[in-house]
């Protein structure tokens, strides 16, 4: 271990309450209010694969597409059409639900 990290201690930290303090940050917000519904769906997307224990690769063959696609769209780089969402919640067995409020 290097000095830099030998007393430094690392915690997992929850996304959502990672998520509610950056928040309080006014330029933050105005970017998550513009991109932060993409970045949750790639976010709840990598939490079900990994759940499942499954790969990109096997992901992608399921879905029709590839793993670099899948890779992209994990880190909130790729748009995701109404019908990749619903093949999504049918494989990881889930509802899919979409509102405008």
């Amino acid at each position: 271990m290097n000095k830099l990290n030998k007393n430094k201690i690392t915690k997992a930290t929850d996304f959502q309450v990672y998520l509610n303090k950056q928040l309080k940050n006014k330029e933050f917000k105005k970017h998550y209010d513009e991109f932060g519904k993409q970045l949750e769906i790639a976010y709840r997307l990598a939490q079900l694969r990994k759940e499942k224990r499954m790969s990109q690769i096997e992901l992608a063959k399921q879905i029709g597409t590839t793993q670099s696609n899948v890779a992209r769209m994990e880190s909130g780089q790729q748009n995701f059409t109404i019908g990749t969402l619903i093949k999504l919640a049918v494989i990881f067995e889930k509802d899919l639900r979409v509102s405008i409020v």
